[in-house]
């Protein structure tokens, strides 16, 4: 069987592709575990709303507003590609007390986002932060599935998308500054300091003040803990956060990840194979010869 040179071209990029995905970077291992790394608190019963957290993010970050499909400004009500932080209302039916609640990533101790990605794109920083490196991902969205906090947002509406999501404010944190949020808070509901520390404050809340907040502080254990952390006079479930155990869920998700890279290798590899099956026996017009051409003859000759 001979090969013309556009058909072996073709075979040696499917051949390439199969074998070159197996140099991906590997999905990182799940980090050493907690670190008292900077946090912040959110108490519900001293937010009042003004929505300025959610405008200094979109300032620091350079995030546009929200807008219909008329193309006029709307306030944002819930997490997207544009909108990092966002105060919800909790507003129930009957006598029950209503509540203010700030929505953002939550930067998890040992994130789940971050052992899930195959390529490197998401890091656990010392500070605490959970950063994103546009360069390194490909839009597979494996973060926005194993996030049990349903934080991640993807950029559907353009041609070359994203993953977005609050970042911590990790570039002010290294120049020394506090997160946007924070600073623009006016009545003093979020709390910003090390970790050990913002849950010393919060417990002595608790304590100091009982039958005013739900005696938990949420984030503190949750899957390993978290680095955004929640005081509230409210259930947390009706505030809309999942009930999660204790355990850190890349102790589960890294048994799974550390595969994928060969994996894909693998899958190329055998694309590639099937490829050279389905069209080894074909003639000439898929461009592989089977076999030497016979000579036309004129019929005078």
């Amino acid at each position: 069987m001979t090969i013309d040179r556009r058909s072996f071209l073709k075979l040696a990029g499917a051949g390439l592709g199969g074998f070159a995905v197996t140099d991906l970077p590997k999905p990182s291992q799940p980090s050493l575990g907690p670190t008292d790394g900077m946090a912040l608190l959110y108490d519900t019963t001293i937010c009042v709303g003004c929505k300025a957290c959610q405008v200094a993010c979109k300032q620091v970050n350079g995030l546009p507003p929200e807008t219909d499909e008329q193309g006029i400004y709307e306030m944002p009500n819930h997490l997207t590609g544009k909108t990092w932080t966002v105060i919800k209302l909790y507003q129930p039916e009957g006598d029950e007390p209503w509540s203010f609640c700030k929505i953002q990533c939550m930067h998890c101790q040992d994130p789940a986002c971050v052992s899930v990605c195959p390529v490197g794109a998401l890091v656990k920083e010392s500070n605490g932060a959970v950063t994103y490196d546009t360069k390194k991902c490909f839009g597979c969205r494996y973060c926005m599935a194993a996030c049990p906090f349903d934080i991640p947002k993807y950029e559907w509406e353009k041609n070359l998308p994203l993953i977005q999501k609050c970042n911590f404010c990790a570039a002010r944190q290294a120049e020394g500054l506090n997160p946007a949020c924070y600073d623009a808070c006016p009545t003093g509901a979020l709390t910003y300091g090390k970790r050990s520390e913002v849950i010393a404050i919060a417990e002595a809340r608790i304590r100091d003040n009982p039958g005013r907040y739900v005696p938990h502080v949420y984030g503190k254990d949750e899957v390993g803990g978290t680095s955004m952390l929640y005081l509230s006079h409210v259930p947390f479930e009706k505030l809309g956060f999942p009930t999660l155990s204790d355990q850190p869920l890349p102790a589960v998700t890294w048994i799974y990840m550390k595969a994928v890279p060969p994996l894909i290798g693998v899958v190329g590899t055998l694309v590639t194979a099937t490829y050279w099956f389905t069209h080894r026996k074909k003639g000439p017009e898929s461009g592989l010869e089977t076999g030497p051409k016979e000579e036309s003859h004129d019929s005078a000759g």
